[in-house]
C-alpha cells in the first residue's frame, strides 16, 4: 500500500555528521539481508586492484547481474593488463556484450590496461591522481577502486549515495560530484570505505528512488524522508 505525506506532517529533523555513526551501525547491522552490489563482491571475492577496476568499469550504465555476467566472461580469459591487452577488441566486445557502451568499454579496457603497463608497471595504482589519470577512469571508479581494492578512506559516490545522502539531508547538493566533496566534510573517515557499499545495497533494496520501502527501513525514525512524497 502507498503512503502519501500530508501537509503538516511531522518529521525527524535532517541527519547530521553527529548522527552518521548511528545510522551507518544500523545499515551495517541490516545489510546481509540485502543483496551486495556487485562490485563489493567482486572485491570481497577477487580482492584484486586490477579485477575491481575492470569491474568498475564495466558496471557504469548497466545493470548489477549484467556486470556480474560479463565480468566472469572476461576474468575467465584475461585477469592480468598483460592478458587483457593479448585479447582483440573484437573479443574483448563478445565477452562483455550486453553491458552498456560494450565497443566504447572494450577499447577504454585495452587503452586503461596498456597505460598500466607502460606507465604503472603493470600494476594498478594506488593513488587518486594516478588513477584519475587512466583515460575512462572518472573519480567513481576512482575512489571505488582505492576504497573496495585498497581499504583506502574514499567517497564513492553514485546516484544512489548521491539520492539517500541528500534525502537524509546530510547534504543538499545537485550533483554527485558536490556531494562527494560536501560528505568529506560529515562523514567521519573512519566510515569513508564502507559507505558506498551500505547506501547502494540500501538504495537498491529500500530506499529506492520512487516509492521507497519507508515501512520495512530499519531508520525510518531518523530519516526525515526530504523529498519523498509517496513511500510504502
Amino acid at each position: 500500500m502507498a503512503h502519501f505525506l500530508s501537509a503538516g506532517a511531522r518529521v525527524p529533523a535532517p541527519i547530521d555528521g553527529r548522527l552518521v555513526g548511528r545510522v551507518v551501525a544500523i545499515l551495517r547491522r541490516e545489510a546481509p539481508n540485502w543483496k551486495a552490489p556487485v562490485l563489493n563482491l567482486i572485491a570481497v571475492q577477487e580482492r584484486e586492484p586490477f579485477l575491481v577496476l575492470i569491474g568498475c568499469i564495466l558496471s557504469l550504465r548497466t545493470k548489477d547481474e549484467t556486470t556480474a555476467q560479463a565480468a566472469a566472461r572476461l576474468f575467465a580469459r584475461a585477469r592480468s593488463p598483460q592478458a587483457m591487452t593479448a585479447l582483440e577488441p573484437k573479443e574483448i566486445e563478445r565477452l562483455i556484450y550486453p553491458v552498456g557502451f560494450y565497443r566504447v568499454k572494450a577499447r577504454v579496457i585495452r587503452e586503461v590496461c596498456r597505460a598500466i603497463i607502460e606507465r604503472f608497471a603493470g600494476r594498478v595504482p594506488d593513488t587518486l591522481e594516478g588513477l584519475l589519470s587512466l583515460k575512462g577512469v572518472g573519480l567513481k571508479t576512482a575512489n571505488l577502486v582505492l576504497s573496495q581494492a585498497y581499504g583506502k578512506p574514499a567517497l564513492c559516490v553514485d546516484t544512489h549515495v548521491h539520492r539517500i545522502s541528500n534525502r537524509w539531508g546530510l547534504v543538499r547538493t545537485k550533483t554527485p560530484e558536490q556531494t562527494e566533496k560536501a560528505l568529506r566534510a560529515v562523514v567521519p573517515r573512519r566510515y569513508w570505505v564502507e559507505y558506498n557499499g551500505l547506501l547502494v545495497a540500501f538504495g537498491q533494496t529500500i530506499c529506492q528512488p520512487v516509492s521507497p520501502h519507508c515501512s520495512r527501513c530499519p531508520i525510518s525514525r531518523l530519516c526525515p524522508r526530504i523529498g519523498v512524497r509517496r513511500w510504502r
